[in-house]
């Protein structure tokens, strides 16, 4: 099953949702606010999409950061122990897609991307 990690009051996860739901397509949704971040899950999306992708830099939470904070965010590990921290810091959402959706993980939402999955 497709499995939907973020935060529900999140407008990008809301937009990701709708789609899912437009398109058909059951998933499991992972509130990081209820259920928290599952730490091998989210060394697995950095594994495999990078921390720089999965942390989302751009972000209200991140620029509220205080710059030693940010400043020591500079590989996987660090990132991974900030995010643990702080759920709000990971890109949403993040899926993980089964194998007759593609597989693999995304962040973000694209509409014309998942299109393909649909």
């Amino acid at each position: 099953m497709i499995i939907l990690y973020g935060i529900p009051n999140c407008d990008t996860v809301k937009k990701a949702r709708t789609w899912l739901d437009s398109q058909g397509l059951p998933y499991q949704f992972h509130d990081f606010k209820k259920a928290g971040v599952p730490p091998e899950r989210l060394q697995r999306w950095i594994e495999v999409l990078g921390w720089e992708v999965v942390i989302n830099r751009k972000g209200t939470t991140w620029r509220g950061l205080d710059d030693a904070t940010k400043a020591g965010v500079a590989d996987a590990a660090s990132a991974h122990v900030l995010a643990l921290a702080n759920a709000s810091l990971i890109k949403r959402p993040i899926v993980e897609w089964d194998n007759a959706h593609g597989g693999g993980v995304t962040a973000g939402f694209d509409a014309a991307a998942w299109a393909g999955r649909a």
